[in-house]
């Protein structure tokens, strides 16, 4: 009796997924968004091009991947975006510090945070995230300009991180959380929709 081989596409090897996800990091780092593609990948991972798609989806989805974040902050702000632009800003912060108030998600989002100094974590950011995750949130609560105002939410929110999170500057580190919603809110709805000079 003789047995066929099995059909389908073969699996890809045990340590496939980390091999990708490897090489999209170190494209995304030195490339940045727009030069990294998901063929480049799949050759630095010596894999076919399907099965980093099989893997991660799309482009967007391998470069969230990419940043290790323990959370998709696309998923976590889609509520933000749904509800519109008015009153965007302070639910933006509530989901913000809800996530990194989060004990079991905060050791893994300082380190990501911390990459944001080294050369590789800057283009990440620059050319992956603002494009990535907070242009969609502009585009999607329908604001004008997003792509100028987008970038100032970020200037307000990174700095929040890292006082309040990275340093632990005081009296940021331990304010509640309602409190930093009602001194942050107003400057970032006023990115959001308001005049901008």
């Amino acid at each position: 009796m003789t047995t066929r081989p099995a059909r389908g596409r073969r699996p890809g090897r045990a340590d496939t997924r980390a091999e990708i996800l490897a090489a999209a990091r170190e494209a995304f780092a030195e490339k940045g968004f727009s030069g990294t593609t998901i063929r480049g990948v799949a050759a630095a991972a010596g894999v076919d091009p399907a099965l980093v798609h099989h893997y991660f989806g799309t482009k967007d989805d391998l470069f969230v991947a990419a940043l290790a974040l323990p959370v998709d902050p696309r998923a976590v702000l889609a509520p933000v975006v749904a509800l519109g632009a008015d009153g965007a800003a302070e639910r933006l912060l509530r989901v913000f510090l809800s996530v990194w108030d989060d004990p079991d998600l905060r050791l893994p989002l300082l380190a990501v945070a911390r990459t944001i100094f080294e050369p590789s974590g800057q283009a990440l950011f620059r050319d992956g995230f603002l494009k990535v995750v907070l242009g969609p949130v502009g585009v999607g609560l329908g604001i004008d300009e997003p792509e100028r105002r987008m970038p100032l939410v970020a200037s307000q929110v990174i700095g929040l991180i890292l006082l309040r999170y990275v340093l632990e500057v005081e009296p940021l580190a331990s304010m509640d959380a309602d409190l930093v919603v009602a001194t942050y809110a107003p400057t970032l709805q006023r990115y959001l929709t308001g005049e901008l000079p």
